[in-house]
């Protein structure tokens, strides 16, 4: 247990200093624009690509675990819309929003740092491919609803490009991408290069949590809906026991590979959902409820997770 509180401690704890500054400091969400810039453009972009780079080519095309991860997230997004329009109020923008906090995890601030710290290198390929697809699923799904659902008035052409633009453009797939290239050519970054780039990697980590925990902290918490529960729930425990079903149902993947896709359904809603709620006006305040909650409760369950995974209690 010493070892799973070792491991989940410095994660959690930098996200309560984030939060806790965000609370006590005098300084307007603005003031995190150029802190959001670097770690969505410079520092996590960094990671990925030198995880990838170094990355065997083989492990990049593995397209049975695409399926079953990215299957997972859409199932985990359905069973939420389901439940958001149970309990709550019957529109599906709204439903959308809400679906997204029972499904989409925040794989790119959370995901690398924890997977990479619990299971050693060997878990960077799934890692980046449930990051990748999941922003895909996503990036889809959300321009798609908003339009059929009245939301956006732009034309099928106009959303599927804004689909791709959106996927396509996006820094972190951009790295991603890159990184598979320098894979595929067995690429070597030169010494000097690839000195700042460790060094912007090294720096990712802790910035991405920090600026989690001033987030969530800043965002204007609404009054409770009594979805919220449901869809938290959904995230945080139903989420990975799909993603387990499906990884093992399909098999043929290393012990690695299916830990990482359970810690990486385990994680609490992302932060970006929140943006998405104000890029629409639909469920802001909500959201940012649903944020806090998720990421006060994964405390819990990110933890329990951590012990499964570290103890090798996940049936393979």
């Amino acid at each position: 247990m010493l070892q799973v509180i070792t491991l989940a401690f410095p994660f959690f704890g930098v996200i309560l200093i984030g939060f806790v500054s965000g609370k006590i400091a005098r300084i307007e969400r603005s003031g995190l624009a150029w802190l959001d810039f670097y770690l969505i453009y410079v520092a996590l972009p960094a990671l990925f690509y030198d995880l990838i780079s170094r990355t065997p080519v083989e492990e990049l095309a593995r397209g049975s675990f695409i399926l079953a991860t990215t299957l997972s997230t859409f199932l985990a997004f359905l069973i939420a819309y389901g439940l958001g329009m149970l309990l709550g109020e019957r529109d599906a923008r709204v439903g959308t929003i809400r679906a997204l906090v029972g499904s989409y995890a925040n794989v790119g601030y959370m995901g690398p740092g924890l997977t990479l710290a619990t299971l050693g290198p060997a878990a960077a390929a799934p890692t980046a491919l449930i990051f990748c697809f999941d922003v895909a699923l996503v990036f889809t799904l959300v321009p798609v609803m908003m339009s059929l659902f009245g939301g956006e008035k732009r034309g099928a052409v106009a959303t599927a490009l804004l689909v791709v633009r959106r996927v396509l453009l996006h820094p972190f797939i951009l790295a991603t991408l890159v990184g598979a290239a320098a894979a595929l050519v067995d690429f070597q970054t030169p010494a000097p290069v690839q000195g700042i780039v460790t060094f912007l990697r090294n720096s990712a980590a802790p910035a991405a949590l920090f600026a989690l925990g001033v987030t969530v902290a800043l965002q204007p918490v609404g009054r409770g809906a009594r979805e919220i529960p449901a869809l938290v729930a959904v995230k945080l425990i139903v989420h990975p026991i799909i993603a387990w079903a499906l990884v093992t149902t399909i098999g043929g993947f290393e012990p690695v590979w299916v830990k990482t896709a359970v810690l990486m359904a385990a994680l609490p809603p992302a932060a970006t959902i929140f943006v998405a709620a104000q890029q629409y006006n639909i469920y802001v305040a909500r959201a940012a409820t649903a944020i806090l909650i998720g990421t006060a409760v994964s405390v819990l369950t990110v933890t329990t997770a951590l012990y499964l995974v570290t103890h090798d209690l996940i049936p393979l």
